[in-house]
């Protein structure tokens, strides 16, 4: 190996390159199994962001099954999720462009199975006893009102669709027992939000499709409820966080509700997206599931005759979608050094193989950055959480006596979780002489109840500090350079990326990606997901217009003065695009340095390959221009 030549942090010249991201990279997620078949759901940013069913054929051979141009993807919530089912090699799916739900017999062209109409579909079971799909709608009729959303049916004959269940806000996770007999579902109300409060019921199935005798199982306003699954013999389970973590239950055959396995850890997730799963049955004995303690997913076994919980050795650290079938498990598994990849594992023997990766790309370990999970000191004698990234490129060493720019991530949500995992956006950074921090401020998933409460009226404030805190943590701790400190966030990250940068003067610099600069404006023109959202973390409106008014950036553009660039899809539902323009033009009037990067075709998030490079490149370049390194790549510069 050569000699590592001497450079400033921020012009190492790295392989991890913009375009090698988006070229090499695919999202992988959703697998599933049907009878001797596997199937996933691949995101492809090379196929401006198209979603598609892909088939591991009996050679293993991996066989593209959706044709063009159809996109499986949801809009319901906006977010999605939970677009397809499959039975018996015939898929049911959710259309992206027109969100009709369609049945591909493969092979064959796919055909729409719902009229046109302004629903949108996700979420699907099966019920063979009445030949229809059971699934959540989204009724956009009304134009100009709320979305009604519902449970319904879809007679796979006729396509039509009868409302099985309305009345509340929010309906997911329709799941049917074995026999097909029951039916159990999750419902939540306006102010709040899934992770919030959440209800359980279950109803008898009718000879005639309807139901009857809806029972509330579990849930309040004071507990969230995830994931409901039957075992075999009819046994409802599900996960609660009524004892401050998410934890597996069931219903005995007295009707009484008791724990699965207690253990401070969250077996459970915020439902942001449909079809997430986390648990599943070898036998009415043995539970397998995934939960996250510390940070990090693990998977492993409940006996749930003895109670005993027990870890199987596997490499990966992030670990989603959980399927069982016998003793076969399917599930996205990643870890810091490995991507994410669809996994395949015997559970009798612990043998597992990698069926499809998010990147095939071969890196040398000399060039990724192996993070450290940090605990830090913050605000009220309170600890948080973060992945530090320090700096590293096998081919470069900085300056005696130089350190490293940070860059500090505030992840979206808020109520989200960031995890240890492959993430080579976090590699390009750090590849050219950036430290990386990935904050778990207070709000976060992961760390229970009590921790996700801690931003509730403090939206701006505690999430806000914590960031502060880490980077002040690293600079008293030596790490990183107090006077080249930069923060960066998207969508509710990008609101506490620009209220750091507006009433502290810690980051010297910022990006905000679709990010909130009005909060009034989110409370009033925002879809309905999160049209209460702020109720919690800030307070109702207009009741409480004042702190509105206060915490919002924009209202407060005097006391911004570092730089700072904005990049923002123009088709934007959830975060309009003239909050970016607001504040970019507030800050251009002041003569401050300022960059608004548009997108004119993405939406909330950037799916089409060269949107993800001109993002990635044109922040690296802004800090260039702030920080004053020498930019190894050749970037075009802005215009």
């Amino acid at each position: 190996m050569s000699q590592s030549k001497i450079a400033n942090y921020g012009s190492w010249k790295s392989p991890i390159s913009s375009e090698l991201i988006v070229s090499a990279t695919v999202g992988v997620s959703s697998p599933k199994f049907d009878e001797e078949d596997i199937y996933w759901l691949e995101s492809r940013p090379s196929e401006g962001g198209r979603s598609l069913i892909v088939k591991l054929g009996q050679d293993g051979q991996k066989i593209d099954i959706t044709p063009k141009p159809f996109n499986v993807r949801s809009r319901v919530h906006e977010y999605g999720g939970g677009a397809f089912l499959i039975d018996r090699g015939i898929i049911y799916f959710s259309n992206f462009v027109d969100q009709r739900v369609y049945v591909h017999k493969q092979g064959e062209t796919p055909q729409p199975l719902t009229a046109e109409s302004k629903f949108r579909y996700a979420d699907f079971c099966l019920d063979s006893n009445h030949n229809r799909l059971i699934c959540v709608a989204e009724d956009h009729s009304e134009p100009d009102t709320e979305a009604e959303n519902k449970l319904v049916s879809i007679d796979l004959s006729t396509g039509e669709v009868k409302t099985l269940v309305d009345g509340a806000n929010f309906y997911t996770s329709p799941c049917l027992s074995p026999d097909n007999s029951k039916l159990a579902w999750l419902s939540w109300n306006h102010p709040y939000m899934p992770w919030d409060s959440t209800f359980l019921y279950v109803a008898d199935v009718n000879k005639d499709d309807s139901l009857s005798n809806i029972t509330l199982i579990a849930g309040s306003e004071t507990e969230s409820v995830c994931q409901p699954y039957f075992s075999s013999n009819g046994t409802l389970y599900f996960s609660s966080d009524r004892t401050n973590w998410w934890n597996l239950y069931f219903q005995d055959n007295q009707k009484e509700i008791k724990p699965v396995y207690s253990l401070e850890a969250e077996f459970g997730y915020p439902h942001w997206v449909f079809g997430e799963t986390i648990y599943g049955f070898i036998n009415e004995k043995t539970i397998i599931t995934t939960y996250t303690q510390n940070g990090t997913w693990k998977l492993a076994s409940i006996d749930t005759t003895n109670q005993t919980l027990t870890n199987y050795d596997i490499p990966f650290t992030n670990i989603a979608y959980l399927k069982v079938k016998g003793e076969d498990l399917l599930f996205t598994g990643g870890s810091p050094t490995q991507p994410t990849a669809i996994v395949k594992m015997n559970i009798a023997t612990g043998d597992y193989q990698i069926l499809q990766q998010s990147s095939n790309l071969n890196i040398d370990t000399g060039y990724l950055s192996q993070p450290e999970q940090i605990a830090f000191p913050t605000s009220k004698g309170k600890t948080a959480y973060a992945w530090y990234y320090p700096p590293q490129n096998q081919d470069f060493v900085a300056p005696d006596g130089e350190l490293p720019p940070l860059f500090v991530k505030s992840h979206g949500g808020p109520t989200a979780m960031t995890t240890a995992s492959y993430n080579l956006r976090i590699q390009y950074w750090t590849s050219r002489g950036f430290a990386f921090v990935d904050v778990n401020y207070g709000g976060s998933t992961g760390y229970g109840r009590e921790y996700r409460q801690r931003l509730y009226g403090n939206w701006g404030i505690v999430d806000v500090e914590d960031c502060i805190n880490v980077a002040q943590y690293l600079v008293k701790e030596g790490k990183v350079d107090q006077e080249k400190l930069a923060i960066s966030g998207g969508s509710a990250g990008g609101y506490t990326t620009l209220a750091s940068l507006t009433f502290h003067d810690i980051f010297k610099a910022g990006a905000s990606y679709y990010g909130i600069s009005d909060l009034k404006a989110l409370a009033t023109d925002t879809h309905k997901f999160e049209a209460r959202y702020l109720d919690q973390l800030i307070g109702k409106y207009p009741e409480d217009k004042s702190i509105y008014d206060a915490r919002s950036p924009i209202n407060h553009i005097e006391k911004l003065s570092c730089p700072v660039i904005f990049l923002q899809g123009l088709e934007d539902k959830v975060v309009p695009p003239n909050q970016a323009q607001m504040m970019f033009n507030a800050l251009k009037d002041k003569g401050v340095q300022t960059y608004y990067v548009t997108f004119p075709d993405e939406q909330h998030g950037f799916r089409k390959a060269e949107n993800i490079k001109k993002a990635i490149d044109s922040e690296f370049y802004f800090y260039s221009l702030v920080f004053g390194y020498q930019v190894a790549d050749h970037l075009e510069p802005f215009t």
